[in-house]
């Protein structure tokens, strides 16, 4: 097989469009929604399709140790790949000869994901399969795909959550009510460095400055220093505060040129981040990055690898 297409020209929902998309068995394709529109999106692919939506909520068998439900699921699949191999992969090999129930909600997650590669499913189709989960758990999933591809085995990731889709996929898209429209990713193809790319070695003193944000009739006025970063969402720049949005009247590349000068970086196209708020810059299994914010919900925001010598330049890291 070369890939996979999902067509649904003539619809019967009230909330979906029509849907055309063909996935490719050598890379991962994601859809980012709203929760409402990936419910009736997962209840069309479950109706009318032979597809199997991974979502971690069927059982597992809780009295089995880890190993024990490794072992039964290696079994009943068949699976060619050996089993020590399967729980190196999934990093369960510390972990095997505990029950289950008294295994983290990341280490289940893991047990999830080792069924889901022995299992023969085309495609593959995971419902926000890294929800939840910890950095540890995020790679091995990140390398789960990398199999699968391999394997040329088409793979759809359904997130609500953007950075998630960004960071999980080759190619990801937006499904609305107007259609399906993919996201723009950075070319990495670019070395060129542009000034706008080189860093900011120091930061000038500026004059008081809010940046407005509308909400119905009224206009906040937020101090940069107040803001986490900013996202792009079809062509208009929105202001995320502990993963609050506030959308602005300007496109994301007018809002950098005001706050360069406050220490905000375009880590990648469709975002800017406030350099002061990043706690971490995390490197993936897959060779991408993330930079993670320091607020209350601790956000991850994807950094394109264009930009990772600048982030590291203007923190002095080597």
């Amino acid at each position: 097989m070369t890939g996979f297409k999902l067509e649904y020209e003539t619809m019967k929902s009230e909330i979906l469009p029509p849907i055309s998309l063909n996935l490719n068995e050598s890379h991962t394709t994601a859809i980012y929604s709203d929760t409402d529109m990936q419910a009736e999106l997962i209840h069309m692919l479950l109706n009318d399709r032979d597809i199997t939506v991974f979502d971690r909520s069927e059982g597992l068998y809780e009295r089995l140790t880890v190993g024990d439900n490794i072992t039964f699921y290696h079994k009943w699949f068949g699976c060619k790949t050996p089993l020590p191999e399967i729980l190196v992969l999934f990093e369960l090999q510390l972990c095997a000869n505990k029950p289950l129930r008294k295994c983290s909600q990341s280490e289940i997650a893991r047990v999830y994901y080792a069924k889901y590669f022995m299992m023969d499913t085309y495609p593959k189709v995971f419902h926000e399969p890294i929800h939840g989960v910890d950095i540890k758990t995020m790679n091995t999933f990140i390398n789960m795909l990398k199999k699968i591809a391999d394997d040329k085995t088409p793979a759809l990731i359904l997130v609500s959550n953007i950075e998630h889709a960004l960071l999980l996929s080759d190619v990801a898209y937006r499904l609305q009510e107007k259609g399906l429209h993919e996201i723009e990713i950075d070319a990495e193809e670019k070395d060129e460095t542009t000034p706008e790319d080189k860093p900011t070695s120091t930061l000038t003193t500026a004059k008081l400055f809010k940046i407005p944000a509308k909400i119905d009739d009224k206009v906040i006025l937020f101090d940069p220093m107040e803001i986490d970063y900013i996202e792009s969402q079809d062509g208009k720049a929105m202001i995320v505060i502990n993963h609050e949005s506030f959308t602005l009247d300007s496109t994301l590349a007018e809002v950098e040129k005001k706050l360069e000068v406050y220490g905000f970086y375009r880590c990648h196209r469709s975002y800017i981040v406030n350099l002061q708020k990043v706690r971490e810059i995390i490197t993936w299994s897959k060779n991408t990055y993330s930079l993670r914010i320091d607020n209350q919900i601790k956000s991850t925001i994807p950094l394109s690898r264009t930009k990772i010598q600048g982030i590291q330049d203007m923190f002095n890291l080597k």
